[in-house]
Formats: C-alpha cells, structure tokens, sequence
C-alpha cells in the first residue's frame, strides 16, 4: 500500500487496539510502554476511544515491540511467543501444496505453541473454517487477539495465493463493541458478534492454488510484518470502502450521493440502505476521509495547518481545530513528527 491509496489512509479508533496496549503494558515496565508509544507516533498516556490510530502506527509499535518484548504476540496469551516464530510459520506453509493445506498447517503449528485455546480446521464441500476453541470457558475472549491470529490465517493465504483470498464470513466470541466499524477495514467479509465460537470461514471452490513464494519475499514478508497480514490488498471489502475509494478519486468535496450510487451501479436507495446496514451513511464516509487525510497531511508534516484546513474543505483553521478535537480528541499539531 501506497500513501496515495484511498485505504491506507484508512484510521482505526483508540477503542481497537485498547486490548493490544492493555496486553503489552503487562509485558513492561512503566518507562519502556512510553518509549514504545512514543518511538510509533501514538500518543503517551491514557487514550480516548474516540482518539483515531493510523496503519502506519500500529505497524510501527508491532516492528518496535515485538523484538523488545521477546514475544511476538506482545502479551495477547499467557505464553510468550518467541522471537522467530513467524519466520518458521512462514517457511512451513510455503511448503503447502493447497491452501486448504496450509491452513491446515497454520493450525497445527499455532497448537503446538498455545495455552490458551486450539485451533480446529472443519472441511467440507461447501465451507472451510478455522475454529477457536477455549481451554478455559470463563475467561474473557482477548478481542484484539482473537482478530490478529484470524486475520494472520487470512493474510498468509492470502500471500501465498498472491491475491487477497476471498472470506465468506467471520464471527466472534465477544459482544458487539462501540468500534464494530473498524473491522470492516480488516475483513473483506461480514464480522457478526456474540458468536459462541470466535472463527473464520472461506469457500473451498474460491481458494487460489499456491504460488511459488522464494526465500526472498517470504523476508520482505516478515520485514513489512504486521502490514501485509493485518491490512491485506482488497479494494471491496464493504461498499462503504468501496464509497470511499470512489470520493478519493474525484472531486470528493462536491461529490454527492447519486453520483457514488451512479458510479457503483446502483440505485440511490439501494446504496443508501446497504450503508446503513453496514453502520454507517455516505457524509460519514466523506467526514472520515476528510479526517484521515488530515491526518496523513500532518504526518506527512510539509503543508501548514493552515493550509490542511483550506485542503481539506474547512473555512477557517479555527474550525479545523474544532473538528479535528472532536474527531480524535487530539490538537492537530500533536500529530505533527
């Protein structure tokens, strides 16, 4: 992914990756969390919800933390993964023949080294799914851990195949939360909540024959980590990204609904009932492109804030201001590198 591309401008909320920095704060000590925190580009201190987090920073902190903490899963199960394991992962599913077969491979692998549940891979003619199944029934699914170890399942087919594997469906074991929208930036499928299993399903007829991967870009693989598994390459994976694809390619500003619905074939009607059966509306869309590229602008650190304001459709940097604060409850010199 490109600067440039309308998805990798794409923020998730604080909310999201709470149960990430909750879990690596138990992994250290007070100073060395700020140093991490402070080395990605996210805020020190206690995080509102509400505050956004860009791709590039949770990229960041997973390449600083990893090596730092010794354990490549940085506190998200009672035991430690070493130093390594991704690397070994990556090399035993090159030598799958199948994709049902590497799949089969990444759960065996994952059991051998997990306390915290087991992986189940269930085939049949219609639907293969990778299951989660708890050790302990009354612990509480660690949300953050339950998405990376099914998105790492997803993103490593995917880079086998060397296109993004279609999913048909992925549930899991925990309630609904305020941040639903932001799964939908990580799986190119429906997520449903309160599942009793946490799990991912693909169709058998839609998996891609392995390609040969070399010894040299399963290390740019493991270099870019977690960028090619987490955020993988679809373009569809909801109409509301598929809306916000469209706005970064035109006059997003002055775009309006029947133009959107036009260029996606459909209806204004229809569009209008998909997105909000998907949470969200088409001003919502264009509010957090405005605010995600505001954000990339002022990392980027080159313009004035003054002149991101006028860019991004404000008439006075006053306003940015308000608006910026209120969209993640940050100033935007704060973002500043």
């Amino acid at each position: 992914m490109t600067h440039q591309d309308p998805i990798s401008l794409t923020t998730v909320s604080a909310a999201f990756v709470q149960d990430w920095l909750d879990a690596l704060d138990s992994r250290c000590a007070p100073d060395v969390m700020e140093s991490l925190l402070r080395r990605s580009g996210m805020q020190i201190g206690p995080m509102a919800p509400s505050q956004r987090v860009t791709l590039d920073e949770i990229t960041r902190l997973y390449q600083l933390a990893a090596p730092e903490t010794g354990d490549e899963m940085m506190g998200l199960w009672s035991r430690p993964i070493r130093p390594r394991a991704l690397q070994h992962l990556v090399t035993v599913m090159r030598e799958a023949r199948s994709l049902p077969s590497a799949l089969y491979r990444f759960s065996t692998y994952w059991n051998l080294l997990l306390d915290d549940f087991r992986l189940d891979l269930r085939s049949g003619p219609e639907d293969v799914e990778l299951v989660l199944h708890p050790y302990a029934q009354d612990t509480t699914p660690q949300r953050f851990g339950h998405m990376l170890l099914l998105k790492l399942a997803h993103g490593l087919l995917s880079w086998l195949a060397g296109i993004e594997t279609p999913v048909k469906e992925v549930r899991f074991a925990f309630p609904r939360p305020d941040f639903a929208a932001d799964y939908a930036v990580i799986f190119p499928c429906p997520v449903r909540f309160a599942s009793a299993q946490t799990c991912i399903r693909f169709d058998p007829n839609q998996f891609t024959r392995p390609t040969a991967r070399s010894p040299e870009e399963a290390s740019v693989f493991l270099e870019r980590a977690p960028l090619d598994w987490i955020f993988t390459g679809s373009r569809a994976h909801t109409h509301s990204l598929r809306v916000r694809a469209f706005l970064y390619g035109v006059e997003w500003q002055s775009c309006q609904l029947p133009e959107a619905a036009a260029a996606l074939k459909m209806t204004r009607r229809t569009l209008n009932r998909r997105l909000k059966e998907e949470g969200t509306s088409f001003q919502s869309i264009k509010d957090d492109l405005r605010r995600d590229m505001a954000i990339r602008a002022l990392q980027q650190g080159s313009d004035s804030i003054e002149k991101i304001a006028f860019d991004t459709g404000f008439s006075a940097p006053e306003n940015f201001h308000r608006a910026f604060r209120k969209w993640t409850n940050r100033t935007p010199g704060s973002y500043r590198p």
